[in-house]
C-alpha cells in the first residue's frame, strides 16, 4: 500500500528513532491510528520515494505523523550546511545548504487507500552550479556547458503525486503519478534511503541509479503485495532544466518496469529496466537504456545497500556503475557511514576541442565518516559530523585531477525527527 507500514501510534507523536539508535518497527505501530488500515502487518516493506520499497526495519519516514479528522498526515523535511573541499587542480571549496520538506496526506476509504505527497526544495537558491563534488556530472547550469565535478541543486519541486490503492486479492492494484513525480526504475533516491542518511554529498553515480527521482510527467500501474510488488511506468525522459524554480510541462514519452521482492523485513531487492528518451538537454538524439538492480539490508543499527546499474547510450557506448553504502546507529549518539562507487564515465571533459573529451574512463571513490546527534529544539534533531573522500582514477587523468586528490566536507543538519 502507499502509507509508510509504520509510524508512531499517538496523534502529534515524532519518530525520534535517531534519538536512540535505529530502531525496528512493525506495521502495528500504526494500527492504533482511528480510520486508518494498515499493511502490511509484518513490516515486511517500508516505504521509500515515488513508488519504491526499502526494508521494513527501516520504519516509516521520520518526522511528525499525526491525525486531522480522517486524514494520516506526516511532515518530514531537513536543513543540511555543508562545507566541503574537494581536492586536486578540479577540486573546489564551497559551503552551501541542500534542503528538503515533505508534507504527505493518506486516508482509507474501506477497501480503498489516497496518498497525496508533495516535496520541495530551497536548493535553488544555492545557484544553478550547484556544489563541488569530483567526478559528479550531469545536467547543465546555462543550457550551454554541462555541469562536471559538480552536483546540480534540486528543483523545487520535487513531487507533487497522489497514489490510489484498492484491494485485489492478496494485495492491491494501485495508480500512483502527477506532475512532479518518481517513476519506476532504481531502488529508493538516496535522500530517502536510510544507509545515505548521513552522506553530505550525492552519490557520484547519481545519473547512474535515481537521476529520475524528479520527472515532469509520471503515471506508474501496479500490483502490491506484502512480499512483492510489480509496476510499470510511463515518463518524460528529459531531466529537469537549468530553471529550478518552475514546474516544466510534462509528457509521457519513456517507459519503465520494476519487479520489488521484499522477503522479510530485513530485505528489500529490485530488479529495473527503462528505455529514457532524450534524458540530456545537451544532446537531445541520444536516447539511454538503463538496466538497474539492489538489495537492500536493515537490522540491529545497521542499514546497507548494494546496487549495479548498466546505462546504454542510444546510439553510443554503454556505461557501468556499482555503488555501495552504510549507515550503522551504533547507539543512542553516535553513527559511522561509508560509501563505495565505481563509475566508468565519458562526461568528464566537456570541451569539444579537449583531447580526452568522449572518452570513458573508469572512476572510483571511497568515501567514510562519523556524525554525532542529539536533540536540538522541539521536533527537530542536530546531527555534527564530517566525512572524507579519496578517489581511484587511471593515470591518464593526473594532469587534470592530480596524483592522488582527497576530499572532505563538514556538515550540520537540522532534522524533523531525525
Amino acid at each position: 500500500m502507499a502509507m509508510p507500514p509504520a509510524a508512531p501510534a499517538a496523534t502529534g507523536q515524532v519518530d525520534h528513532a535517531d534519538h536512540v539508535g535505529h530502531t525496528e518497527h512493525t506495521g502495528q505501530d500504526m494500527a492504533a491510528m482511528p480510520g486508518m488500515t494498515m499493511g502490511p502487518p509484518d513490516g515486511a516493506y517500508a516505504e521509500g520515494s515515488g513508488t519504491a520499497r526499502n526494508p521494513g526495519n527501516d520504519g516509516a519516514m521520520r518526522g511528525s505523523h499525526f491525525m486531522a479528522g480522517d486524514w494520516m498526515l506526516m511532515l518530514h523535511g531537513y536543513a543540511w550546511g555543508v562545507y566541503t573541499d574537494q581536492g586536486g587542480p578540479r577540486g573546489e571549496n564551497e559551503a552551501f545548504v541542500t534542503s528538503m520538506a515533505m508534507l504527505s496526506a493518506a486516508r482509507d476509504y474501506g477497501g480503498a487507500r489516497l496518498q497525496l505527497r508533495s516535496m520541495m526544495s530551497l536548493e535553488p537558491a544555492m545557484g544553478a552550479k550547484g556544489y563541488p563534488n569530483l567526478f559528479a556530472t550531469g545536467e547543465t547550469a546555462d543550457g550551454r556547458i554541462q555541469l562536471t565535478d559538480r552536483q546540480h541543486p534540486h528543483d523545487l519541486f520535487m513531487e507533487l503525486s497522489a497514489r490510489l490503492d484498492v484491494d485485489a486479492g492478496p494485495g492491491s492494484v494501485f495508480v500512483y503519478g502527477g506532475p512532479v513525480a518518481e517513476p519506476a526504475i532504481g531502488p529508493s533516491a538516496f535522500m530517502h534511503r536510510t544507509s545515505a542518511t548521513y552522506q553530505p554529498l550525492s552519490p557520484i553515480t547519481h545519473h547512474w541509479f535515481d537521476s529520475t527521482h524528479i520527472s515532469y510527467g509520471v503515471v506508474t500501474v501496479g500490483y502490491a503485495a506484502s512480499r512483492w510488488q510489480l509496476e510499470a511506468s510511463a515518463f518524460r525522459g528529459r531531466e529537469p532544466d537549468q530553471f529550478r524554480w518552475n514546474i516544466e510541462r510534462p509528457s509521457l514519452d519513456s517507459w519503465s518496469v520494476r519487479a520489488t521482492w521484499t522477503p522479510s523485513p530485513a530485505w528489500a531487492v529490485q530488479v529495473s529496466h527503462g528505455r529514457l528518451k532524450s534524458p540530456e538537454q545537451l544532446e537531445p538524439d541520444r536516447d539511454e537504456a538503463r538496466t538497474t538492480a539492489s538489495v537492500q539490508y536493515a537490522r540491529h543499527g545497521v542499514s546497507a545497500l548494494l546496487a549495479f546499474s548498466n546505462k546504454h547510450l542510444l546510439p553510443g557506448r554503454t556505461l557501468t556503475a556499482w555503488l555501495a553504502e552504510a549507515n550503522w546507529d551504533i547507539d543512542r549518539h553516535h553513527t559511522v557511514f561509508a560509501r563505495a562507487e565505481n563509475v566508468a564515465n565519458d562526461e568528464l571533459f566537456p570541451d569539444r576541442t579537449d583531447p580526452l573529451h568522449d572518452r570513458k574512463f573508469r572512476v572510483g571513490k571511497l568515501e567514510g565518516g562519523y556524525a554525532y546527534r542529539l536533540p536540538f529544539v522541539g521536533p527537530f534533531d542536530l546531527a555534527l559530523g564530517g566525512s572524507v573522500g579519496v578517489f581511484a582514477k587511471p593515470a591518464a587523468l593526473d594532469a587534470a585531477y592530480g596524483k592522488m586528490p582527497v576530499s572532505f566536507s563538514l556538515f550540520a543538519k537540522v532534522s524533523l525527527g531525525g
